[in-house]
């Protein structure tokens, strides 16, 4: 084993790694038609993460959010630097109780829909405390 192949478990980026640094086989046959256009790998990071320190990663329970093409078990990213507009999905926290819904406002009024038939919308009234928490930018799903 060659001492320069070993890698430490910190991530580090791939910024500056592309497939020349790639260690290859001596091999016969064609490669994919695709390697010809291929710089780097892909690094989710870079691709979904505008601001990292304000993002962040939670996992889907339920199915207020079906009709979305958000499921149960799926994984939203949630960016609390992006302000929640009209027609966004957002992560809410109403009385305590966090929740994924679309923020629909009007006016003064502040409704919270689910996308979902099995539930209906959610008024907030002065009575109510209501912090909208983050907006959802990515959906990630596993098909199994």
């Amino acid at each position: 084993m060659e001492l320069d192949n070993l890698s430490s478990a910190k991530y580090v980026g791939t910024k500056n790694y592309d497939q020349w640094n790639v260690k290859t086989a001596n091999a016969t046959g064609f490669g994919a038609a695709a390697d010809d256009y291929m710089e780097r790998g892909i690094d989710l990071n870079e691709q979904l993460i505008r601001n990292k320190p304000a993002t962040f990663f939670m996992k889907v329970k339920g199915g207020s959010m079906q009709k979305a093409g958000i499921g149960n078990g799926d994984v939203v990213v949630v960016d609390r630097s992006i302000t929640a507009k009209n027609g966004k999905i957002v992560i809410a926290v109403v009385d305590g109780e966090m929740m994924i819904r679309r923020l629909e406002k009007t006016g003064d009024k502040l409704r919270l829909l689910p996308e979902s038939d099995l539930l209906s919308p959610l008024e907030i009234d002065e009575f109510q405390s209501c912090e909208i928490w983050g907006v959802v930018t990515y959906v990630i799903k596993e098909f199994s």
